[in-house]
């Protein structure tokens, strides 16, 4: 995967379920490697492909440290295993609280191929450890080759 609006960079690690149904992150321990939802479509299949990744982990930026930053038009190239690239670009950047996730917008079967990468953003909790939001990115296929 490659972001150059924000110098992202990373292969994509298949992600499943947690016991609790929840969806896998990527370890924190390595936060500059984002994650592919293997449940769902491959990007540049038909459907909504997910990919996630840490906004930092360790004191260090992680892979989507910038998501927010993204715009409609931006670029993100999916390089797949058969060889060929899929190209999206951004049509939409949402920050969401993590209690009101739009699961239906994220998850929901589209008839063409679509790309979601999502991340943690707003206030940071200390005491939980955990951010209060999400950001979520939505892009459509533009290409491939």
């Amino acid at each position: 995967m490659s972001i150059p609006a924000i110098d992202a960079d990373s292969s994509l690690r298949p992600l499943g379920l947690n016991p609790d149904r929840s969806v896998e992150v990527p370890p924190v321990e390595d936060p500059m490697q984002a994650g592919w939802y293997s449940l769902g479509p491959t990007p540049g299949e038909p459907g909504a492909s997910v990919i996630i990744g840490h906004v930092d982990g360790y004191h260090e930026p992680g892979i989507f440290y910038s998501l927010y930053k993204l715009k409609r038009g931006d670029q993100i190239r999916i390089d797949r295993r058969d060889g060929t690239s899929a190209r999206f670009v951004v049509y939409r950047t949402r920050q969401v609280d993590k209690n009101d996730f739009p699961t239906d917008q994220v998850y929901a079967a589209t008839p063409r191929p679509e790309l979601r990468l999502i991340t943690c953003g707003g206030s940071f909790d200390r005491r939980s450890g955990n951010y209060s939001d999400n950001i979520i990115v939505f892009a459509s296929l533009v290409g491939s080759s």
